[in-house]
């Protein structure tokens, strides 16, 4: 998805992904299991005794190396055995695990047996990734209505990946006719929960009037939301706002510091809108510019930055 090309200045990529917004299969974070307070041993005991929310929690303590050496085929066990007792929690966990082939042998019929299981319990992380089965066909036959289904039930319950890819699938059509005004509902809240994928589709959509009455402030608003979180893809585009006075007053120097980071995470027309820019800036604004983007990287490491024609790059030490 991108703006149009203009004859006199070129329109930057805005790539808003809308038709999978990348982050289509979810699992609570490694390191961030829930793991009880007791010591491990208690735990272990409680396990072995047959108690499955202990089972559970000793599968989170493998998968995240809490009190015991990180270990994904002891985790995997455990919530086998949790998951032989419907702890829906257990059933998602072990689903990601045979989905990705972390301490179990890469098996999508098995990762699609246990996200159901765990999803007709109601587990919202569960419906989302079992919707991405049904859509991309893995583990099952492709089946968007599925796909579809699944999505609706995770976003309902307020799930903010589920919440993107829905959106995606309403702008798409997929197992029914587009749907932009329903994309854009749900692609706001996910944006509104912090996914950046889903607030620079908002970009698009409100640069373009595409599911919401036009409004450049409003695309601002959303790019500067991503920029700031870190994402290239919004840094590029709310750099390009900057360029052209689209929902800002016309600023170089924001435009450059913005295009930076952009470059810096990867953003290679980025890059090259910073040469061209540089030809027209005065001195005193490459400098101030330059000054922003240093700043900038002072929090989130490598920024791109120019003299007045040469490109070079600049490592920061500190990182977030």
């Amino acid at each position: 998805m991108h703006f149009r090309r203009s004859s006199s200045t070129a329109w930057l990529l805005i790539c808003a992904t809308l038709a999978n917004c990348q982050i289509k299969a979810e699992v609570f974070g490694e390191k961030e299991q829930f793991v009880s307070p007791q010591p491990i041993g208690a735990l272990q005991e409680r396990a072995k005794e047959g108690d499955a929310r202990a089972q559970w929690m000793l599968g989170n303590a493998y998968l995240g190396g809490k009190g015991v050496p990180q270990d994904y085929a002891m985790a995997a066990r455990w919530y086998a055995s949790a998951s032989a007792q419907n702890v829906a929690e257990a059933q998602t966990v072990l689903g990601y695990l045979y989905e990705h082939g972390k301490g179990v042998k890469k098996d999508y019929h098995e990762a699609f047996r246990y996200y159901q299981a765990a999803a007709q319990q109601g587990g919202m992380v569960a419906q989302n990734n079992l919707a991405a089965m049904y859509e991309d066909g893995r583990g099952t036959s492709r089946n968007p209505a599925e796909a579809l289904h699944w999505y609706l039930a995770s976003s309902q319950a307020g799930d903010p990946v589920a919440q993107c890819n829905l959106a995606a699938m309403y702008f798409v059509g997929l197992g029914r006719h587009p749907n932009h005004e329903q994309s854009a509902r749900w692609f706001r809240a996910a944006a509104e929960q912090g996914v950046v994928e889903a607030q620079n589709a908002l970009v698009w959509m409100y640069s373009q009037g595409d599911g919401v009455p036009k409004d450049y402030s409003e695309a601002v608003s959303w790019a500067r939301r991503a920029a700031e979180a870190g994402y290239p893809q919004a840094q590029e585009n709310l750099a390009y706002m900057f360029e052209q006075g689209k929902g800002v007053a016309l600023d170089y120097v924001a435009a450059y510091a913005w295009y930076s980071a952009a470059a810096a995470g990867g953003r290679h027309q980025s890059a090259e809108r910073m040469k061209i820019l540089a030809r027209v800036m005065l001195p005193e604004q490459l400098r101030l510019a330059n000054s922003r983007a240093l700043a900038w990287a002072a929090k989130h490491g490598e920024v791109a930055t120019s003299g007045e024609h040469s490109l070079h790059s600049m490592s920061v030490l500190s990182k977030q």
